[in-house]
């Protein structure tokens, strides 16, 4: 069933994953699509109905003020211009209400009346259009999955089985990158439990190698990615017929990446970190779901509660809460740490509560007193924080007994740790991750 869209017009707003995530609460769905969208392009999305122009203080590009083109105005549905774009006005909203509710309430009369929506937009209608969708790209070819185990991997391995069943080949990397015990955990679900058509690599020592005496978070991501794609072209080598890279990119990761309006945040490893020379087709059936509709995603395709809602990893893992270069004692440092923050957070009731828990340790040392003599140590730091979308982040609150608890096991049993910190700053002004 195909859905109906509201497209977004990105004219400078800061808001419009916030719009978008809002036009789909009210079960229709929505997508951003660049200022200077051609007018084929707008023509050919399929089920149409209507048109926000969104603009924002972000509106001049490469010094020249951006406006639509008076044919949006000619292509027969119905057009909502949001702040102080120029050009005709179908409707002036003059700014969008903090409150998710009050915003959806705002947007009912154009969507529903205006331009006659109809709300389709659900998981079960999503999963069936993707599979066909996946059927008509992939046909009888294979695809390789990056399979890391986390929840975006996993949506995306049980979105393809459904589609093309043992076509799809999930290769498990170890970077030396991993959580604790995270590697053996994912052999033992998909391949010993799910029966999964996986292969493991353990490509520890070839990645942080490549690593060795590198600072520049955007190199870092870049070179994992990228060595990500070698090894999974080594592998595909070993195998007939494949033709298709399967990964597990989400809305935030390509809006995160930069948009014509807006700066990059972050290379995201699936984004922008990728081989211009790669000899794969991708298959990103989630790229353009938020992630509590990857959840949702999961749930409707029968993944067990534990995978659908495990904790976000990203792909770079441990590589970008090591700060800085990375050097092999600090990183298993920071392994040992963050296994028992998770072990703690397990033990208080907060891994149900807390939507994204980790530890970082950056290339710093400050002095302090071991065995009665002066010892330079590093800081780990700790960070816990709640969100739907990811796109905005708030911290959570965790009560004194619990972070004195962690902070005692982490002082006196990780090498190499002289401070345990907590970072209270919300996103924005921060992101989630450290770099």
């Amino acid at each position: 069933m195909k859905q109906d869209l509201i497209a977004i017009l990105d004219l400078g707003s800061e808001e419009n994953s916030r719009l978008a995530r809002g036009i789909r609460a009210l079960g229709v769905y929505s997508e951003i699509y660049a200022h200077d969208i051609t007018e084929s392009e707008l023509k050919a999305i399929a089920n149409l109905k209507g048109i926000i122009i969104n603009g924002g203080k972000n509106d001049v590009v490469d010094g020249l003020k951006i406006a639509a083109g008076d044919w949006v105005y000619d292509l027969g549905v119905p057009v909502l211009v949001i702040d102080h774009t120029r050009g005709k006005k179908a409707q002036d909203w003059d700014t969008i209400p903090e409150c998710d509710d009050e915003m959806c309430e705002q947007l009912k009369p154009f969507i529903f009346d205006v331009c006659q929506a109809e709300a389709n937009w659900n998981m079960k209608n999503f999963v069936a259009d993707q599979v066909e969708l996946l059927r008509q790209q992939i046909g009888d070819k294979k695809v390789l999955l990056a399979l890391s185990g986390g929840v975006d991997s996993s949506v995306v391995a049980a979105l393809l089985v459904k589609a093309i069943g043992d076509q799809l080949y999930c290769v498990h990397v170890n970077h030396g990158l991993m959580r604790k015990g995270e590697s053996e955990m994912v052999v033992e679900v998909f391949r010993n439990q799910l029966s999964a058509n996986l292969i493991y690599v353990d490509a520890s020592e070839r990645f942080l190698t490549k690593l060795e005496g590198v600072a520049d978070p955007e190199q870092k991501r870049k070179i994992i990615g990228g060595e990500f794609i070698r090894v999974f072209e080594e592998e595909a080598r070993k195998l007939d017929g494949i033709e298709f890279l399967g990964q597990g990119t989400i809305y935030p990761d390509i809006v995160e990446s930069g948009t014509k309006t807006a700066k990059i945040v972050k290379s995201h490893h699936n984004v922008g970190g990728l081989p211009e020379d790669m000899q794969f087709e991708l298959v990103e059936p989630l790229k353009y779901l938020f992630k509590d509709e990857v959840r949702a995603c999961g749930v409707e395709l029968g993944l067990p509660a534990e995978m659908v809602y495990r904790q976000p990893f990203p792909g770079p893992g441990l590589g970008v809460r090591c700060i800085g270069a990375i050097t092999r004692d600090r990183l298993e440092s920071l392994r040992e740490a963050d296994a028992i923050l998770r072990e703690e957070f397990a033990n208080a009731g907060l891994d149900q509560k807390v939507w994204q828990y980790f530890a970082v340790i950056p290339d710093i040392k400050s002095t302090g007193v071991k065995d009665n003599a002066r010892f330079m140590g590093w800081p780990v730091v700790l960070r816990a924080v709640n969100t739907i979308d990811a796109m905005n982040a708030s911290i959570e609150e965790i009560e004194w007994p619990v972070l004195h608890k962690i902070t005692n096991r982490i002082l006196a049993e990780v090498d190499g740790v002289n401070r345990v910190l907590y970072d209270m700053t919300p996103k924005p002004p921060a992101t989630i991750e450290w770099e």
